[in-house]
């Protein structure tokens, strides 16, 4: 077979650091830190497009920035035509699985599922235990927005009955039978580690504390107003740091636990003789706070690096990668360009994403000196800020994400963002809100933003061009194909006396495939010599 497998393994709100080959001393990922080792190439510095699912899950999948499409909304996912690396991939001959936990297609439009994959494993066989104590208390208690769950049960067998459990079982099921005569592309995309912060022995109590790296624990000086109405409404401001300790441990336990789903998958693709052969890609589509700036979960427009910075793992099929960490930028648009340059298939649209072929075979390579994430709304948008699509009086307080979405219900903290980065310097363009600039190399935490100190005005009027010239170059994209300006009949009328008598429905056939004037001429031109022509 000389196309190779796809192989995508897709974990939700992974910060890059939550890897122990990434520095991180408490992080449990041993599987993962030995797939960079000796397999793949892990990049330290990959940024997603949009710090919520949806978005991002749009951007890579089609190698477009969400402005391209409108795809800035976690309620606006992929509808019929637009072409994904799942829909081509499938065109062109590809089996392609995944299951139904994906946050990408819409799913009141069955056919487009038909479109993108020729199996969907929808699950929903298992019922997960969970937390052992209610650690959530009632309203106004420190716990009840954090999101944290503590210990999660388990059965008799010593099992938590995890969805993504048994979505990796069916996936390993489709690896063990796989295509006789089709290359198999498969995405299984998880909802670990996404909170609530939950998960079962061992992994809940197999983080050392004591080896967790300093928390990002203040607010910071200039920061969007997103950020503070989310701390106000979180009210977490009664967490010690042994509170927070114990979060974050729990989370990197369900990190530990995605790295032990992980090294399953690949012992299977061993097993059934797929892993060498086998394009293999660990990522995930965006960050979590995890008690930086004393906050939980996410936010839609806002770009610190523990939300943008996500963890990306790429094994080449056969052959030695480079292998190790790579320290160039590149963005999870990039994964759409990557996978369609291994698998051989020529895109059918304009996109924005650069193969990391290069970077596999050559960690020092570089193709990108700055990226990019965008987030947030016009003010006008109600329907984007998710809050009311829950109705009229918008989502209640009982639920753990009251916080965030009651202010994204702020037109002015909800606006819309645009994030521009180098590796030395941040640079945040807000419509409503004053920009941000951090110098990344004084201040690595982002926690002072210099956009109005006068020493860095050269640098924050370079950063604003760069972005002013992204967003200008990436738009709007132009279909491949086009629309004939003229109708069927007139151009009919234009090239019949061209036409030989008995060649009639050949040519209108022709005009049917949207062919332009000029090249329909010189069709008929080409297949009719001039005696046999009418005139």
């Amino acid at each position: 077979m000389d196309r190779p497998n796809i192989i995508i393994f897709n974990p939700d709100q992974m910060r890059a650091d939550s890897l122990h080959h990434l520095g991180n001393r408490a992080a449990r990922t041993d599987f993962l830190d030995e797939f960079a080792a000796n397999d793949a190439v892990s990049f330290r510095r990959a940024f997603c497009q949009n710090p919520v699912c949806v978005p991002s899950r749009c951007s890579f999948s089609t190698g477009l920035y969400p402005h391209v499409r409108g795809h800035r909304t976690m309620s606006y996912l992929l509808r019929r035509g637009e072409p994904t690396f799942f829909s081509e991939l499938k065109k062109a001959g590809y089996y392609v699985w995944m299951n139904g936990r994906n946050d990408l297609l819409a799913g009141q439009d069955g056919e487009l599922f038909r479109e993108n994959a020729d199996e969907i494993y929808c699950g929903g066989k298992t019922s997960q235990l969970g937390p052992e104590a209610d650690l959530r208390g009632a309203l106004g208690d420190k716990n009840y927005y954090s999101f944290y769950a503590g210990r999660f049960s388990v059965d008799e067998n010593g099992k938590n009955n995890c969805p993504d459990e048994e979505d990796l079982e069916a996936a390993i099921e489709r690896i063990r039978k796989p295509p006789a005569d089709r290359p198999l592309c498969l995405f299984l995309g998880l909802l670990y580690p996404h909170p609530p912060y939950g998960v079962e022995e061992p992994y809940f109590s197999a983080i050392d504390a004591a080896l967790l790296p300093p928390r990002i624990a203040g607010s910071g000086i200039g920061k969007p107003r997103m950020e503070s109405l989310i701390r106000e409404r979180q009210n977490l401001f009664g967490y010690g740091e042994e509170d927070w300790d114990a979060l974050r441990a729990c989370y990197l336990g369900m990190c530990m636990k995605v790295d032990a789903m992980f090294r399953k998958l690949c012992d299977a693709l061993k097993e059934a003789g797929l892993y060498d052969n086998s394009l293999i890609l660990f990522f995930s589509d965006h960050g979590d706070y995890t008690g930086d700036y004393g906050l939980t979960e996410k936010a839609q427009n806002t770009f610190e690096d523990c939300l943008v910075n996500v963890p990306l793992l790429i094994k080449p099929p056969q052959g030695k990668a480079d292998r190790g960490i790579c320290g160039s930028l590149v963005e999870l648009v990039d994964v759409y360009a990557t996978i369609m340059d291994f698998a051989k298939v020529q895109p059918s649209h304009s996109h924005f994403g650069k193969s990391l072929r290069p970077l596999l075979y050559d960690r020092s390579a570089n193709i990108r000196d700055h990226v990019c994430c965008e987030g947030g709304r016009l003010a006008e948008e109600i329907h984007c800020d998710e809050f009311h699509s829950f109705g009229a009086e918008g989502i209640g307080r009982e639920s753990p994400y009251w916080p965030r979405l009651s202010a994204q219900a702020d037109g002015t903290a909800h606006g819309k963002g645009v994030m521009l980065r180098t590796k030395k310097y941040k640079y945040v363009s807000r419509l409503y809100e004053s920009d941000e600039l951090y110098d990344l190399e004084k201040d690595p935490h982002e926690l002072r933003n210099l956009i109005s100190d006068k020493r860095y005005s050269r640098v924050a009027a370079q950063l604003r061009e760069k972005t002013l010239r992204w967003l200008l170059a990436t738009s709007d994209t132009v279909p491949y194909d086009f629309d004939s300006r003229v109708g069927y009949e007139i151009l009919w009328g234009k090239v019949k006396d061209l036409v030989p008598e008995g060649h009639e429905e050949e040519i209108r056939a022709l005009i049917g495939t949207g062919i332009s004037l000029g090249e329909l001429k010189a069709e008929c031109r080409k297949r009719f010599t001039e005696s046999e022509r009418k005139v």
